[in-house]
């Protein structure tokens, strides 16, 4: 397979294969990164940060066949330190300094504008906890199947899938639905 010859190049340091890799899956990452980051240029931020954590800690993956599961964990992982950053910030005084400087939703091109289906998926997302939200957009909006969102989550298989089934329900609950699924 392609992908594990090119794995096995960046792990012998050769960066161009790296990069290679990351080109393939480049708009599953980005579409990752922003979910969680909430914003075009934070995700860019977090995305940046996990080439850096690939190209240092490649040659620590064992198993090549795993390198875009464990690359995706990299990443969420460089998305929640960048949150925890972003909540360690000290506030001014002063806000409207740097009211200018705050990320500005009117300011997102219009490719990246919600419908009005995604903005009700996100009104029913917000009714969850942050594991259930975190599971279920993994799982329906990223398409990842349970062992990777366990492994990016760092929890096992089980809890996902109990926190899949609760966030669905409880969104059943309070939205309404089909309980068929």
């Amino acid at each position: 397979m392609r992908a594990i010859r090119l794995v096995k190049k960046a792990k012998k340091g050769n960066k161009e294969a790296l990069l290679q890799l990351i080109r393939e899956q480049q708009d599953d990452y980005y579409r990752l990164a922003l979910t969680y980051m909430g914003n075009p240029h934070d995700a860019m931020d977090a995305m940046e940060d996990m080439i850096v954590s690939l190209y240092h800690h490649i040659p620590q993956l064992k198993k090549e066949e795993a390198f875009y599961s464990w690359s995706k964990t990299i990443l969420v992982n460089q998305c929640k330190r960048l949150l925890r950053k972003r909540k360690k910030v000290v506030l001014m005084e002063n806000a409207e300094e740097i009211s200018g400087l705050l990320y500005d939703p009117t300011d997102v091109p219009d490719f990246f504008q919600q419908s009005e289906q995604q903005m009700d998926i996100q009104r029913m997302l917000s009714r969850l906890n942050t594991h259930q939200k975190e599971a279920i957009e993994l799982k329906y909006l990223h398409d990842l199947d349970y062992q990777t969102i366990a492994d990016i989550t760092q929890v096992s298989v089980g809890t996902v899938k109990s926190r899949v089934f609760e966030g669905l329900k409880k969104m059943r609950n309070h939205f309404g639905g089909d309980t068929d699924e």
